[in-house]
């Protein structure tokens, strides 16, 4: 049984997976604060909730878009469950072609994902990692990862229209009745979800256009759920990308 930690800006993700079975997947508070002894604690309980003891676990892999805290979370790991993690970065072979102009910049959750999408799914691929970021990775008909795009996820931006609007209020992700908002609440769901979606939308529509071919578009995220439904565009939701991603790269290492 392998653990696989995906440490993101809000959340640190927790999962096991065995061949294709994936146990269970939760997530944490990402919290630059915390020691290794409470994150140790923290993804212990996690286990005990599923009743699997840290010594069945054969082994661990790390993929982190927060350097503040990956070597925290390493540390961690090894003392729960007496193995060294393996974290996704330079050394670490991933069998993934990036094509751009500085591929060590490239988050190791981009990486993951597309090493993940390109198991399952045919090429070229749009991948997009609704989080707290926005993220578009563009994989082509040569299994190239060549680029992508960065974009405020829909609670970052939300947040910073409250935070920057005397009048408005945090709201929640719920449907709003209809695409026209008919009070303050509605529009801003509106605005929220649908304009994600628009955004999504059109820039499939753009890639396609300057790859001048038809791409596999597969989902990821906290906040996938929240957006796709209302894309009009064909997207696969895969909400365990991350955990077969990690799963696969740490084969790979062995």
């Amino acid at each position: 049984m392998l653990l696989v930690i995906d440490i993101g800006n809000t959340n640190v993700v927790v999962g096991c997976i065995d061949g294709r079975e994936i146990f269970f997947e939760e997530r944490l508070s990402t919290d630059r604060k915390r020691t290794e002894l409470e994150y140790a604690i923290d993804i212990k309980n996690v286990l005990e909730i599923y009743e699997i003891a840290p010594s069945i676990i054969e082994g661990a892999i790390i993929s982190s878009v927060v350097p503040q805290i990956t070597d925290v979370v390493r540390r961690a790991i090894k003392k729960l469950i007496d193995k060294t993690p393996k974290v996704v970065g330079p050394g670490l072979k991933t069998g993934l072609n990036i094509v751009m102009d500085q591929p060590a910049q490239l988050g190791s959750d981009l990486v993951v994902d597309a090493v993940a999408a390109m198991a399952d799914h045919p090429v070229p691929l749009i991948i997009i990692d609704m989080g707290t970021a926005t993220t578009v990775s563009v994989v082509d008909h040569t299994k190239s990862y060549i680029g992508g795009m960065i974009l405020p996820g829909i609670r970052t931006a939300t947040d910073s229209l409250v935070s920057n609007a005397a009048q408005l209020q945090q709201i929640s992700f719920d449907m709003p009745r209809k695409l026209i908002g008919s009070n303050t609440i509605e529009c801003m769901q509106s605005g929220a979800l649908y304009g994600n979606a628009a955004a999504i939308d059109g820039l499939i529509d753009r890639i396609e256009e300057e790859q001048k071919e038809t791409c596999t578009v597969v989902a990821t995220g906290g906040l996938a759920g929240y957006i796709v439904p209302l894309c009009r565009k064909e997207i696969i939701v895969d909400n365990n990308l991350l955990l077969k991603g990690l799963q696969i790269i740490y084969n790979k290492n062995r």
